[in-house]
């Protein structure tokens, strides 16, 4: 069965053919979770299997190799896949390395179905499942009924005794069929005035002249952050997630010296419809604008934050890619996120904070990218940004400060105010405006005519105008990995999904194609 995205797939569509390949694991969500005592790994590949025929989405796969918009494979029931290893030193490979390898390894979306486990044993017995889940497939609302039900599963083996588990009432294809019958011009309407109010680059001050050159990765565990940022948003009646978002808010607008930071986040939308009970990716980034010109207090940065979160989530339920559309159509740049994921299964057991930088990646296309991530014990912070736009110095500053923020205000809940977290990070400032040294690069001999013609062939028009950007030029945003596979078959290289994405000509892009072999 074949059927269109939904659209809380769009941006993790968008996000995984944005990344690298070695980079593609940060579309996983991954899973440790005890299996209880008294089953079997027969026990345990049964549930498994029981799973993926009740859900078709950990059972689906994902193409473009057609022109028009991507499309879901609804393949037939089968068994998960499912790796058995012993945690026991008898000369087969050690569960950590191949749980290393498969949580790292990308999902080829095209054939591969977005679930791998690993069930570790010792002297036979099931200990420990490892579930590497692909966020195409499903977001956290899906995993924690898939845990539930699974779990249901486990009891009634062990208690042998019938599991009674509800019908699935409503597939992902519904809810695909729901969407088509929906107008999101409303919502967009309040997007399109949103981004007239934000300025055409929130990083301008600080972004440096030329391409980035790599993406710098560094990370914060903090033991310490679980509870402090529980304690101030239990003061304040908001999440936890909102507590890190102030933070992050009053950090990067001291950084970048804006008076707002225009970044997108994440919400659900569960609460929209009649089919929130789908088990599938149902999420949707949502732009936020938070005014911080007036140096509010911390108390009061969290109200705001609060409020315009929930300004943002009630017209949270449209295409993403129509939303991107947008901002490449009003000229505007917009690549900086912040999430937050609640991950209880997974620990650090660390005993006081600590800061981990990890190789530099290739650069994609994003400025910064912020995750939190809210363990059993401890919150991890992970700050990916563009070396055109943070240094190592800015990086690790900005780790530091958020957590000293939290905890201060949770310490002495006072004035803290957007100028004092400025003053806890102290970050040094702006360079002074450079010259800009990027020179055109006038395109190789047919490059322009190719990169129109796969524009045209994917987006079925009957002519593109060069001079004008893809979204301007009529190109559909989901279809951009079937213009760079269309771009490959004439023997072309160089454009960036990315780049296609934002405001820049078509007839300047085609300056950065290439043929192999024929200029390096």
């Amino acid at each position: 069965m074949n059927a269109n995205l939904g659209w809380g797939q769009h941006h993790i569509w968008l996000r995984y053919h944005e990344l690298p390949p070695d980079a593609r694991h940060n579309t996983h969500i991954i899973l440790n979770l005890e299996i209880p005592p008294g089953l079997t790994v027969q026990n345990c590949r049964a549930i498994l299997n029981q799973t993926v025929r009740r859900h078709e989405t950990l059972r689906t796969t994902y193409h473009f190799d057609h022109d028009g918009d991507p499309y879901r494979v609804v393949r037939p029931p089968g068994p998960c896949p499912l790796v058995v290893l012993s945690a026991e030193d008898d000369g087969t490979a050690m569960p950590a390395e191949v749980v290393e390898r498969l949580g790292a390894a990308e999902f080829d979306i095209a054939s591969e179905w977005p679930i791998r486990v690993v069930v570790i044993t010792t002297e036979g017995v099931p200990r420990q499942a490892v579930v590497v889940l692909n966020h195409l497939a499903v977001d956290m609302w899906t995993v924690t009924e898939l845990k539930r039900e699974m779990w249901a599963g486990c009891a009634g083996v062990v208690a042998r005794r019938p599991t009674a588990i509800e019908p699935v009432r409503h597939r992902p294809s519904d809810l695909v069929r729901h969407e088509a019958s929906l107008d999101p011009a409303p919502a967009l309407a309040y997007w399109e005035k949103e981004i007239e109010a934000m300025p055409a680059d929130g990083f301008g001050d600080r972004r440096r002249p030329g391409p980035p050159v790599e993406t710098l990765r560094a990370s914060l565990i903090s033991p310490a952050l679980l509870g402090a940022a529980q304690r101030i948003a239990a003061r304040h009646r908001v999440w936890p997630s909102q507590v890190h978002l102030a933070a992050y808010t009053a950090l990067m607008a001291a950084y970048t010296g804006g008076p707002s930071f225009d970044h997108l986040t994440f919400t659900g939308n569960r609460e929209s419809g009649p089919y929130s009970q789908v088990l599938t990716c149902l999420f949707s980034p949502m732009l936020m604008r938070v005014d911080v010109r007036d140096d509010p207090p911390f108390a009061e940065l969290l109200a705001r934050v609060a409020d315009r979160f929930e300004q943002a989530r009630e017209h949270a339920y449209v295409p993403y890619d129509a939303v991107v559309e947008l901002l490449a159509r009003k000229g505007t740049r917009l690549a900086s996120e912040f999430n937050f994921i609640k991950q209880p299964t997974l620990e650090s057991r660390a005993r006081r904070s600590r800061v981990t930088w990890h190789p530099a990646a290739d650069a994609y296309g994003t400025d910064t990218y912020v995750r939190v991530d809210q363990w059993r014990d401890s919150v991890v912070v992970a700050l990916h940004a563009a070396s055109s736009v943070m240094d190592g110095d800015a990086v690790e500053r900005f780790l530091r400060a958020l957590e000293t923020t939290i905890l201060t205000y949770d310490a002495t809940p006072g004035d803290l105010r957007t100028s004092d977290i400025a003053a806890l990070a102290g970050f040094a400032p702006a360079p002074p405006p450079g010259r800009p040294h990027d020179v055109p690069t006038i395109p190789e001999q047919g490059a322009v005519e190719a990169l129109a013609a796969a524009v045209s062939q994917a987006n079925g028009l009957a002519g593109v105008d060069p001079a004008r950007n893809y979204a301007d030029a009529g190109g559909r945003v989901l279809r951009i990995p079937r213009v760079l596979a269309l771009l490959r078959d004439l023997g072309w290289a160089g454009v960036t999904l990315h780049q296609l994405t934002g405001v820049t000509p078509l007839s300047t892009l085609a300056g950065q194609l290439l043929q192999p072999g024929v200029r390096s």
